[in-house]
């Protein structure tokens, strides 16, 4: 009867565990980041090099500079699972360094998201102004900052005749 016990209180504690790693509102939230990595990596991949310079009016960024922006995200993703990074897309103009350095930054974001569980995820931290902020908290806001440049950037795309990866059904 004992050894029934502890088989089911061990059969027990791993489920709790395992569900613990698989918190449905963590993994919900690295969803909709990964579709926007995914999204805004092929958007910068498709437009043309050419058309990185393209600025819809002269007082907005250019293509290029909004991937740029997009790749600063490493600061935060890098300092939510150690050392804060500069953006490596600071200074860069060709496409090729631009994307590079958008994927490094979404590299440091996957980590990130790697990094959450139920406790790390409520762990705070000083953000923007110091203000205090959960883990998961700055993340989401980071994929919402993202969603916000995709919808930036999908116009830039249209008018230069580039169908945004969001659009395209021919399978690319």
């Amino acid at each position: 009867m004992m050894r029934t016990a502890v088989t089911v209180l061990a059969f027990s504690l791993a489920a709790a565990g395992a569900f613990a790693q698989t918190n449905p509102i963590i993994a919900e939230q690295k969803r909709a980041y990964e579709m926007n990595r995914d999204n805004l990596i092929k958007a910068a991949e498709k437009m043309p090099e050419a058309d990185y310079s393209f600025k819809p009016t002269p007082e907005m960024q250019s293509f290029g500079e909004r991937i740029a922006h997009i790749a600063g995200q490493i600061g935060t993703c890098s300092m939510l699972t150690g050392e804060r990074k500069p953006n490596p897309a600071a200074g860069k103009t060709s496409k090729a360094d631009i994307v590079a350095a958008l994927k490094a930054s979404f590299e440091a974001c996957d980590a990130a998201w790697a990094s959450m569980n139920d406790k790390t995820a409520m762990e705070m931290m000083a953000g923007r102004g110091g203000q205090q902020n959960s883990k998961l908290g700055m993340l989401i806001r980071n994929t919402m900052h993202d969603t916000e440049l995709y919808g930036y950037i999908a116009p830039y795309m249209r008018l230069k005749g580039v169908v945004p990866p969001t659009s395209d059904r021919s399978g690319r």
